[in-house]
């Protein structure tokens, strides 16, 4: 009997831990939920990121709390966008270590 694997989701479940569901419909409801919220919490990262870069680049002064909610923002949004990389990265292939070196990397010298 083979195994499912499962996807970790982007949202916590009802005590904060974190949840999955099996990995065997990519085109199911929670599949597509699961991809419309990462996609939204990439693009709120990105927003973020660039608010803080003006921010940063326009070299006015940052009150402590315009800081303190600055950085709250950057965490929150650096936790989920972590979140989406471990999920998407737990749903790659494992490499064959038959095949060569992708295109592109180069190979390790001895």
């Amino acid at each position: 009997m083979k195994a499912t694997r499962l996807r970790l989701l982007p949202w916590p479940g009802q005590n904060g831990q974190r949840t999955y569901t099996p990995d065997d419909s990519p085109d199911g409801h929670v599949a597509r939920l699961a991809d419309r919220i990462e996609a939204e919490q990439i693009a709120t990262a990105q927003a973020v990121m660039s608010l803080s870069r003006g921010i940063l680049d326009a070299g006015l002064p940052v009150t402590p709390t315009e800081c303190a909610h600055l950085l709250k923002r950057l965490t929150e949004c650096l936790g989920d966008v972590l979140l989406v990389a471990e999920s998407r990265g737990g749903r790659l292939p494992a490499p064959n270590p038959l095949e060569p070196e992708a295109e592109g990397v180069p190979e390790a010298k001895s």
